[in-house]
């Protein structure tokens, strides 16, 4: 089975605003969703899923968090998480009108 980096991105994009502000994804699930329940499908999947992450972060678009914390894309181990990128000042989409 392949798949596209765009079904990749559009994955993991759906699926931290589907979880939605101050929640995360575990970056398995998005494997999960395209790969199947399978190790066999989803786990080939996982560097790909981090790589994209990586670019996501760096266009503002999720946060990586590790121990609740966002990360270095650069520079990360172990476990980590996606979320939405953190609120702006002053409300919870950066508006001020939150």
């Amino acid at each position: 089975m392949s798949v596209a980096d765009e079904a990749i991105e559009e994955t993991i994009l759906a699926m931290v605003a589907e979880r939605g502000a101050g929640k995360t994804i575990c970056p398995s699930e998005a494997a999960r969703a395209l790969g199947g329940t399978k190790p066999e499908g989803w786990s080939p999947l996982m560097p790909r899923v981090r790589r994209i992450a990586v670019r996501l972060m760096k266009e503002g678009r999720i946060v990586i968090r590790r121990k609740g914390k966002p990360v270095d894309p650069d520079d990360f181990r172990g476990i980590y998480r996606l979320g939405p990128p953190e609120a702006g000042p002053g409300g919870e989409d950066g508006s001020g009108e939150g």
